[in-house]
């Protein structure tokens, strides 16, 4: 069965598109502590690599890797509240999906980090 919401196209899709966007971040931060953490980490972490004394290049790393971040964490979310709507129950691949997700999330942190070691350390 197709969506009925596929058929749009132009403007009203991307409005559309838009709108459910902003649901998608709403209900991540009402729903999800470790996006919530995650925002107040880019939140300090943004303008910080806006204000530190490296170059172009440098700090778009910097930026990108902190959006990264986020971007995973909103992956797993959808994951993790796409197996729960599924069942509930303990499942040898619902876990390994969860799992999954968390790793995304930890290695795009670790990222991060080396990045924002490598840039600084010159």
């Amino acid at each position: 069965m197709e969506s009925p919401y596929k058929g749009k196209t132009g403007l009203r899709r991307l409005l559309n598109a838009f709108g459910y966007s902003l649901a998608g971040f709403r209900a991540a931060y009402k729903h999800e502590d470790a996006f919530r953490q995650e925002v107040l980490l880019a939140v300090i972490l943004i303008p910080l690599a806006l204000w530190l004394p490296v170059g172009l290049i440098g700090r778009a790393l910097m930026i990108g890797s902190v959006l990264l971040v986020i971007i995973v964490e909103l992956l797993n979310s959808g994951i993790e509240a796409t197996v729960d709507r599924i069942s509930l129950d303990s499942h040898d691949l619902a876990k390994r999906a969860k799992d999954i997700g968390s790793a995304a999330v930890l290695v795009s942190l670790i990222n991060t980090i080396v990045i924002w070691g490598l840039v600084l350390t010159g």
